[in-house]
């Protein structure tokens, strides 16, 4: 069993990535880690596919029965500038992460390597204080359209980190609609819910809260803060985006605590960080009367299954002489 520090100082940074560039990116997100960090912060979230983008308002020229060409070069694009893990970036994040002395947790575009390297997941990063890539999430679920560009992930990457400043974990975005998904988390004693996500809508806030008071965890939502002028002018398929407003993100980042109480935010319109200090025993104490996997169960009517081995798609077998 791990001891915990409480209170811990916690940073969420509502940001904008420096759009289809992922080594700009990484300079941006190592240098707001160092500045977080000098202000205490021991827990560090950004959004949901800072490197390299959202890419918001995009159709890569995809329509049902037809691709144009000129959305696979945006295609092209994007992938060329998401990131394998691990790689230079996981690199250079992991030691923003170790000369911040903290945790760090990055929403990334993540291009295979393992197999063909062509396709892209939409994966949450953990680093530790000592810049270990400790593991990582990949969404599940892409929701609509994100299916055109992104693969599922599988039940292997779901990890809940037991750490001196509670046990870490959490779902992307859509994700968190999800029952099932949540209760895994839930199950595996998640203290800190990190949710980072694309969702401006007013709906999501009340979802932050919702989750926080089920799970008596708290949770940190991370959003990003986006303006039309931000994409590069030399994008294929740019002028997508002209119908669009200025602000194509507004972001929306909060800290709720495990009773559904807004500590920090919901920030709007404007690049910043939200800091609160959480105190771990608000955890302990929401359990008096709510846990859900536990005193509020009923596993003798209901059970979930949870199969976290992966599922790759090629299995290589030995010859046997």
């Amino acid at each position: 069993m791990v001891g915990k520090i409480s209170p811990v100082k916690v940073a969420v940074v509502q940001a904008a990535p420096v759009l289809f560039n992922w080594e700009a990116t990484v300079e941006k997100a190592c240098r707001l880690t160092a500045e977080t960090a000098a202000q205490g912060a021991k827990l560090i979230l950004f959004p949901e596919a800072f490197i390299p983008a959202y890419p918001r308002g995009l159709s890569f020229g995809i329509v049902v029965g037809s691709r144009k060409e000129e959305g696979r070069r945006t295609w092209q694009r994007y992938w060329e500038n998401a990131i394998e893990v691990p790689g230079p970036a996981t690199d250079a994040l992991g030691k923003a992460a170790r000369q911040a002395n903290a945790y760090l947790a990055i929403g990334v575009i993540e291009r295979d390597s393992q197999f063909s390297g062509g396709t892209l997941y939409c994966t949450l990063l953990y680093f530790g204080p000592d810049g270990r890539l400790m593991g990582k999430h990949r969404k599940l679920k892409p929701t609509a359209a994100e299916r055109l560009i992104w693969g599922e992930g599988d039940g292997s990457t779901m990890p809940v980190f037991n750490t001196e400043i509670g046990k870490i974990g959490g779902l992307i975005c859509w994700e968190n609609y999800m029952p099932l998904a949540r209760m895994a988390i839930y199950g595996k004693g998640v203290e800190i819910y990190l949710a980072p996500t694309a969702d401006t809508r007013d709906s999501w806030q009340p979802t932050l809260r919702h989750i926080a008071f089920e799970g008596r965890c708290f949770v940190l939502g991370c959003n990003q803060f986006v303006t039309k002028d931000m994409y590069p002018a030399d994008l294929a398929m740019v002028e997508e985006l002209a119908p669009l407003p200025d602000i194509i993100c507004r972001g929306g980042s909060a800290i709720i605590s495990p009773m559904g109480a807004v500590v920090a935010g919901p920030l709007f319109d404007q690049e910043g960080v939200l800091y609160a200090d959480l105190d771990l025993g608000e955890v302990a104490r929401g359990k008096l009367d709510l846990d859900v996997v536990g005193h509020y169960a009923r596993p003798d009517v209901f059970q979930l299954s949870v199969d976290e081995r992966p599922k790759p798609p090629v299995v290589i077998k030995a010859v046997q002489d």
